[in-house]
């Protein structure tokens, strides 16, 4: 039989498995432990763990992994070549034994830590009521109960329309329409340095990385990008100041508007309150309060996007809180549902009213297990005192960095220790910069940020880079313990003074 067949039909018998850790199957007996499942050649106690049974299962591990190699799409790219078989908390397990505290959280999605119980259990439950309840046949009632429970927290009382879809590219997506149809207009301004999205309107307007967009020209025309107050995108000197950095992207704005997309021809301006693939940098709120009066002045839409900075990431619910600017159009994802797939488009009643029924939608649009997690997600933020949780940590963690960068065998090599709540980034100097680039430093060790996330998971930690600069980023569970976060500092810290040494 084929490995997943065989896989699939031993794991259907799982349920039946009674408390002595072993059960039989039609095609092989299972072993069980810890809630993981093999096939094996003899009935025995899953208490015992002989040698031979650990290699059986590194070469299943093994298996799987050529398995995926082979017939999983080139195109997606991998941290590591291995098979995730378990989450909990803070941690996650792999097929081949190895336990790793986890601070990447997906990417930023499992904000409350993997498999929260409380999340698990709302799905489970609405499982057994109804999965799938097409939003364009009907409303049902997870969906509106997810309202109910978000529009107390939105950073702005006038957001009041909802839309919920499943990916963040698909919220950019739906974002996009929604501008044009509702200005009537085409033209969308974007960040450099911004991500959005991998489908084709949200690659349109993600200017992070040319890997995202090489080889799909030609892209949604109308898009045009100005400069995000970020120092090192600009070219500028390391400690330019917010005001100059500030200044400098607002005039950019001005010229943009002023030589390739007239004001009547421009539906939105587009911004991540905190840069994500860009490289960790939160916007000054006297930029936001600057796009925001552009906006108003010229009838422009702004579209904040906090599918990464939103739901606790950064201390508030929404990042954009911090500097009171008002979205007209607020996306949304990730955290929402602590890993179930839902994203959210969020508006104002009188914009949306201008739209044409039937011009949103989809087949899977705000599913009914996902919005009954999400709704346990909110209860959770609340019932846990998360953002509490997220202030104290935080706090500790950036202590933590900025007692790695006083060492004066690692000073020299940090540029920039930055972020918000549980959103922080460290970057990292390098011998491979441009000449004018002012983080270059030819004496550096070279790829130190790729290099530092290789030895932080040789020591089991996940955690990723990010960005086109050598930057790691810091996404640990916002419900993270005291002690889980110092172990992950301390295995940081250990990675980044053993690379600088290899040089």
């Amino acid at each position: 039989m084929p490995l997943l067949n065989r896989v699939s039909t031993c794991t259907r018998a799982i349920r039946s498995a009674g408390s002595s850790g072993v059960i039989t199957c039609s095609v092989s007996p299972l072993i069980i432990k810890n809630d993981h499942a093999r096939p094996c050649e003899r009935v025995v106690s899953a208490s015992s763990k002989s040698k031979s049974q650990s290699r059986a299962m590194a070469t299943s591990a093994d298996s799987l992994v050529a398995f995926g190699q082979q017939h999983v799409t080139r195109g997606l790219g991998r941290l590591t070549e291995a098979v995730m078989a378990k989450g909990e908390g803070s941690y996650v397990t792999f097929e081949d034994g190895r336990r790793m505290l986890d601070f990447s959280c997906g990417i930023g999605v499992t904000n409350l830590g993997h498999c929260h119980p409380k999340v698990s259990k709302a799905a489970a439950d609405q499982c057994v009521n109804i999965v799938h309840a097409q939003c364009s046949i009907s409303f049902h009632g997870p969906y509106l109960r997810l309202i109910e429970k978000l529009l107390p927290i939105m950073p702005d009382p006038s957001l009041d329309s909802f839309f919920f879809w499943n990916s963040g590219s698909e919220a950019i997506e739906a974002s996009l329409k929604m501008a044009r149809q509702i200005t009537g207009r085409q033209n969308i301004i974007t960040m450099q340095g911004g991500y959005h999205g991998r489908t084709f309107g949200a690659m349109a307007v993600t200017k992070s990385k040319t890997v995202y967009s090489e080889g799909f020209f030609p892209l949604m025309p109308g898009v045009f990008a100005i400069p995000f107050p970020y120092w090192h995108q600009l070219g500028l000197p390391i400690n330019t100041s917010e005001e100059e950095l500030v200044r400098f992207s607002l005039y950019q704005l001005d010229l943009v508007l002023k030589q390739q997309t007239a004001p009547r021809d421009t539906a939105a301006i587009i911004v991540e309150p905190v840069l994500g693939e860009g490289g960790y940098v939160p916007a000054p709120a006297s930029f936001l309060k600057g796009l925001r009066a552009v906006c108003d002045k010229h009838g422009i839409l702004l579209i904040v996007d906090e599918v990464q900075s939103g739901f606790g990431r950064t201390g508030k619910y929404f990042n954009v809180e911090y500097s009171g600017v008002r979205p007209d159009i607020l996306t949304i994802a990730k955290g929402l549902a602590n890993g179930f797939p839902l994203s959210g488009v969020v508006s104002r009643k009188e914009l949306t009213d201008k739209l044409v029924p039937g011009s949103m939608g989809g087949t899977y649009a705000g599913n009914a297990v996902s919005c009954a997690a999400a709704v346990a997600v909110a209860n959770a933020f609340r019932e846990e005192e998360v953002l509490d949780n997220v202030s104290a940590r935080s706090s500790e963690l950036l202590t933590s960095l900025e007692s790695l960068r006083d060492d004066p065998e690692v000073g020299s090599m940090v540029v920039d220790i930055r972020g918000q709540g549980l959103m922080i980034a460290v970057e990292f100097v390098s011998p491979l910069y441009a000449s004018t680039d002012p983080a270059l430093v030819s004496s550096a060790p070279k790829n130190l940020a790729s290099r530092v996330a290789k030895r932080c998971m040789d020591k089991g930690l996940l955690i990723l880079t990010t960005s086109m600069y050598e930057v790691i980023r810091f996404i640990p569970p916002l419900n993270i313990s005291q002690g889980d976060l110092q172990k992950g500092c301390q295995i940081f810290a250990e990675s980044v003074k053993e690379v600088i040494r290899e040089g």
